[in-house]
């Protein structure tokens, strides 16, 4: 028997009508029966195509509000049936049940029903019930069935069908079937997942993850490693959700670090303040805030102009021509905004290698989601760190209380360390980040690292002291000992923030005391892997 099997069949049922009708016409053009349901049939009918109501086929009307229409042994039958079972075959004929060679469905949108933010009853009115059974059965009998879910899939069928006499070969409906089940999948876990979030379910038992493709990559991280790009259907402002206006393929690296950016140049509101963050390998090289985004950038910049060169730029406003020009006078990778005036996108015109994206919105850096990280043999799930520190929840353990100033540098450190891999030490002076310290094995080493940029950054402007000195210091997590503030006090700073919570707590409070340091604690902590 040969593996390449003939269409006469149809059954069209869709709530996304988008190629409906060029797809119902071209099958009618190559002999398909179309059977049909609901809004499909009519609009079908409507265009002047064939059609015949799936009632006709079941001998019952759509009932209950259309959630009982295809659930009947003439639909699965014909969808099940194994052409070359002679049982099978005896049963269809015995039942009167038509053979069903093609089945195109897309589901209720029920991801875009929760996206839209509609009320709980709305939600499961958006559940497919029929639409999954069939597209499941189809894929399971895919050795004689085509199954498309996918809109864009509709040209590939007809050209399978035209190269093979109007018939399909088992490799196209294999791909076909594969993608029916992540469809399916996907929305099983779309659905689960929203109903753990509605009934405030930490933990269910089981979890779900589903994305849809957006880009395949050339490659991981690095260049032996494959690598895609998936969405998850939340529509978060950020670098899933961007349009490129030019510039070359974002790659798995770039993806990572500009969604690192955004993430963190979100934490400051527009309305209040412009600012930028530079980013390397996911972590900051540099942000600042200022009266306008040139400020910014320029302060940003100043703060490691070393690790800026190919970094990654996120601006908290639209992108301007002042601040396009000074972006421009060196190798940057992507340029991330909320928007851009046409004389910006103009400049960056002639610097066809660079990637800018622009978002509708900033994300909402205190919005509850969940976080995943794969480890071998499972996945770690968690809420986003959200945490939010403001001036009243500082608390002042020091003799000495910072100044006004000094507290706004502060609460601008702590924003900067959340974002900063842990250990983290971020000091900063004038809003703007004067040194950052990313990642390494001991807060002491991270104080250093910070402080040997502030003072390399200081001798490339020809200043006569390091950019540390008079700063505000964040530790993203408690010091341990008082090596590592004793570090920071070393290389200038006047202030620090950190979560507290030590067993040493007091030994490090008297260690700030004799230094003249002020210190505030947060009883929140921002580790970072």
């Amino acid at each position: 028997m040969t593996d390449l099997h003939p269409v006469r069949r149809a059954l069209i049922s869709v709530s996304d009508k988008t190629g409906l009708i060029e797809l119902g016409k071209e099958l009618e053009a190559r002999g398909v029966e179309i059977l049909s349901t609901g809004g499909s049939a009519k609009a079908l009918r409507d265009a002047g195509v064939a059609v015949k109501d799936v009632a006709d086929v079941t001998g019952f009307p759509e009932m209950m509000d259309g959630r009982v229409k295809t659930l009947h042994p003439n639909v699965h039958g014909g969808l099940l049936a194994l052409r070359d079972n002679a049982e099978h075959v005896a049963a269809m004929d015995e039942h009167g049940i038509g053979a069903i060679d093609l089945l195109v469905v897309n589901l209720y949108p029920f991801e875009a029903t929760v996206a839209k933010g509609a009320d709980y009853d709305t939600c499961i009115e958006n559940i497919d019930i029929g639409g999954p059974a069939m597209i499941r059965a189809a894929a399971k009998n895919h050795s004689f069935v085509n199954v498309v879910v996918d809109v864009e899939d509709y040209d590939k069928l007809l050209g399978d069908m035209d190269q093979h006499g109007g018939a399909t070969c088992p490799k196209f409906r294999r791909k076909l079937s594969q993608k029916a089940y992540a469809r399916t999948a996907a929305y099983d876990a779309a659905v689960s997942n929203w109903m753990a979030n509605a009934l405030s379910l930490d933990a269910p038992k089981r979890r779900a993850f589903a994305g849809e493709l957006k880009q395949t990559l050339r490659y991981g991280e690095n260049s032996h490693q494959k690598a895609a790009f998936y969405t998850d259907g939340s529509n978060r402002p950020g670098v899933a959700t961007a349009t490129q206006l030019q510039g070359k393929e974002l790659s798995y690296n770039n993806i990572n670090d500009t969604d690192a950016a955004y993430e963190l140049v979100s934490e400051f509101d527009p309305a209040e303040t412009a600012a930028v963050a530079i980013i390397k390998h996911a972590n900051p090289c540099g942000v600042a805030k200022g009266a306008t985004l040139e400020e910014a950038y320029q302060k940003a910049f100043d703060c490691d102009r070393t690790s800026a060169f190919g970094g990654i730029v996120a601006l908290n406003k639209p992108l301007d021509a002042a601040t396009a020009t000074k972006i421009v006078e060196i190798f940057t990778e992507v340029v991330i905004a909320p928007g851009a005036s046409d004389e910006a996108k103009e400049i960056f015109a002639a610097k066809k290698n660079l990637r800018l994206l622009l978002t509708d919105a900033l994300p909402d850096t205190r919005a509850p989601i969940v976080s995943y990280k794969q480890v071998a043999g499972g996945m770690l799930v968690q809420d986003k760190d959200v945490g939010y520190i403001g001036l009243d929840d500082l608390k002042v353990v020091t003799e000495k209380a910072p100044t006004d100033e000094q507290l706004e540098d502060l609460l601008f450190a702590w924003k900067v360390a959340k974002h900063v891999k842990s250990n983290a030490i971020v000091y900063v002076k004038d809003h703007a980040t004067v040194g950052v310290g990313a990642g390494q094995m001991s807060r002491l080493d991270s104080a250093n690292v910070a402080a040997s940029k502030a003072q390399r950054m200081a001798d490339e402007l020809g200043l006569d002291a390091s950019l540390a000195k008079g700063s505000a210091v964040a530790s993203d997590a408690f010091f341990p000992f008082p090596d590592g503030l004793m570090e920071a006090a070393a290389a200038g700073a006047t202030c620090v923030i950190q979560p507290g919570g030590s067993m040493r707590d007091d030994e490090v409070i008297k260690a700030a005391n004799d230094a003249g340091l002020a210190m505030v604690f947060t009883g929140m902590r921002h580790f970072k892997h």
